[in-house]
């Protein structure tokens, strides 16, 4: 596997190189210590994966996975960083990121995450994935408008558009803008995600919501 390693910090640059190369079947191909460094080298010497730290002098690592995203489907992007709060690993996935770890990881797990990142680089891993997902879940939750609750809830009786339009008395394409904020407030991209969320979040009644 080849990799290049992005971060200001030559200690940590260096730090990692001596893990991947321990491993015996990784090259690091390049080091880098800022954005524009990174996807200059990243042209020139096509990696397999990129390891980049999120503060740089120039930038943010965001941008180096974005911009390696959008050239590749194929390159695994790991982003290693010292804050590991929920927005930045939502912004990770978001970003097309393959993996999201803390400086705290060990560095044994950086390598194996680089591996899986190579063999499944759109399958997104992070050790706090799902509770950011679910804090951001239940945020989105308490957001929801009175009509988005109904809409939601109507969809849980398994009414197509149609029928949501029918019974709240609102045009279809009103129903789908209400059911794409919804999808968009919850963190997710269809109707049964949708529903799973909302039954996590304990969002849905017992009965019907009444029109108006």
């Amino acid at each position: 596997m080849r990799v290049l390693l992005i971060d200001d910090h030559e200690l940590i640059r260096q730090g990692l190189s001596r893990v991947f190369e321990r491993s015996g079947d990784d090259e690091v191909v390049g080091q880098a210590g800022s954005v524009a460094e990174g996807l200059a080298m990243a042209a020139v010497l096509t990696p397999d994966v990129v390891v980049t730290d999120l503060e740089l002098p120039d930038g943010s690592g965001f941008d180096v996975v974005r911009r390696l995203r959008a050239a590749s489907d194929t390159i695994g992007l790991v982003v290693l960083t010292m804050h590991g709060g929920d927005e930045a690993v939502l912004a990770a996935l978001e970003a097309g990121a393959s993996a999201f770890l803390t400086k705290e990881t060990r560095g044994t797990d950086v390598v194996a995450a680089a591996h899986r990142a190579a063999r499944s680089p759109r399958a997104f891993v992070a050790p706090s994935l799902a509770g950011a997902v679910a804090r951001g879940a239940a945020g989105a939750g308490a957001r929801l408008t009175r009509r988005e609750q109904q809409v939601l809830q109507l969809v849980a009786e398994a009414e197509g558009t149609a029928g949501i339009a029918r019974r709240l008395y609102m045009g279809e394409s009103t129903v789908k803008t209400h059911l794409n904020r919804i999808f968009r407030k919850l963190g997710v991209s269809n109707r049964t995600q949708a529903l799973a969320a909302a039954h996590r979040l304990g969002l849905l009644l017992d009965h019907a919501p009444s029109p108006g």
